[in-house]
């Protein structure tokens, strides 16, 4: 029994591990994405206009009420530390939707939207598995944290503090 106890922990522990990633697959860089002012980019070029700040990068969709409920946390993040950007992504089922949204829970970045939402290319190359979710990358585009929750997790508190 402990050599199979052994054996999951292990398993769970590189599981979890091979999702740490330090950079975006080329899949996910391509993907499009649109502007606020409706103009189209990838998600190459959204990362290219984030250089030189450390960038907190928001997976949302405004029907999704865990992202409502951690919107709190995430204006506290933002009080907290205003020398960071933010960036939302998000994966709402339409463009009016989406804009909707940000001006009902005055949603302060900047703003990408995502046509396809779960099934686009940049879902399925994130290993998109929960909204909201949190993506930091540095000044030079490198990924810092891959994968967090929740908007208050202590490792993008430490990075942001740093």
């Amino acid at each position: 029994m402990k050599k199979i106890t052994l054996i999951l922990v292990a398993f769970i522990f590189f599981a979890c591990k091979a999702q740490e990633k330090t950079a975006f697959s080329k899949e996910v860089l391509a993907a499009p994405m649109v502007t606020l002012a409706g103009d189209d980019l990838t998600f190459q070029e959204l990362i290219d206009n984030q250089r030189g700040k450390t960038t907190v990068i928001e997976v949302w969709a405004s029907w999704c009420s865990d992202c409502i409920k951690g919107l709190p946390k995430l204006k506290k993040l933002q009080e907290k530390h205003p020398n960071a950007d933010y960036v939302f992504i998000s994966l709402d089922k339409n463009q009016t939707d989406w804009k909707k949204g940000i001006n009902r829970f005055s949603i302060k970045g900047n703003h990408y939207y995502v046509e396809g939402g779960w099934k686009s290319i940049f879902a399925k190359n994130i290993d998109l598995d929960w909204i909201p979710r949190y993506i930091v990358i540095d000044e030079t585009g490198k990924v810092l944290i891959y994968r967090a929750i929740e908007a208050d997790d202590s490792r993008i508190i430490k990075v942001l503090e740093n």
